[in-house]
């Protein structure tokens, strides 16, 4: 089921790390583990891990600068972990690159189904973004390559920022209600909460400009052809 992947869990609680170690493994992943932030990007650069599992509170530096450093490095899938369920603690662990978020206390079986949705969307993004160029306006984007430029230049998304962007790209001026896309991109097929979305795409704004998607109130969001 997890395809010889590689997970690191970054968590400084050893009884934490310890639990979500063993039901990953349990689940026929590689883990690899790390309490603090100097030794998150040292384990990350040494195991090149397919997806990171990474609690905000560490000594060091904190999950958010370990989460920088890691996409400054190499787009990768990131579930954060966070004890603080406030709307401004999970912007800004989105904004930062976090593909996914859990508040604790939490269940260490809806984390690992956590990681498999995770999984699923980037092999499903893979299986049908095909190698056909998107171009709109200045708007370039290479689903093979998985690269996008903005007249010219690069911008760095990641993982999930590149994935909405293609899917509000195949169909321009169309409006996405925010639970489509969360069920087309994120895989919630039943959820309801919006944030991720809100974020994901103010993200998207900052990297290639706040003229590309615009919002429908109410309703979601819609790709703008550029001039």
């Amino acid at each position: 089921m997890s395809g010889g992947r590689r997970v690191l869990v970054v968590d400084d609680e050893p009884t934490i790390a310890g639990s979500i170690v063993a039901r990953l493994r349990a689940e026929g992943y590689t883990v690899d583990v790390a309490h603090d932030g100097p030794s998150a990007i040292a384990r990350f650069e040494a195991g090149e891990p397919d997806l990171v599992v990474l609690d905000v509170m560490l000594p060091g530096f904190d999950g958010l600068e370990v989460c920088r450093r890691i996409h400054a490095r190499r787009p990768i899938p990131v579930l954060m972990l966070t004890a603080r369920d406030t709307e401004t603690d999970l912007l800004v662990g989105l904004a930062v690159g976090a593909d996914d978020y859990l508040t604790k206390p939490f269940s260490i079986r809806e984390l690992a189904a956590r990681v498999g949705v995770l999984f699923r969307r980037v092999d499903r993004a893979a299986a049908h973004q095909g190698t056909a160029r998107i171009v709109l306006g200045d708007l370039e984007i290479d689903p093979a390559e998985r690269r996008v430029l903005r007249g010219g230049e690069p911008a760095h998304l990641t993982p999930t920022e590149f994935d909405l962007l293609v899917h509000l790209a195949r169909q321009p001026r169309t409006v996405h209600p925010r639970e489509t896309l969360l069920a087309k991109v994120w895989g919630w097929a039943d959820a309801t909460g919006t944030r991720a979305v809100d974020s994901h795409v103010k993200a998207l704004r900052r990297k290639l400009g706040a003229d590309l998607i615009r919002t429908v109130h109410g309703v979601g969001y819609a790709l703008d052809v550029p001039r």
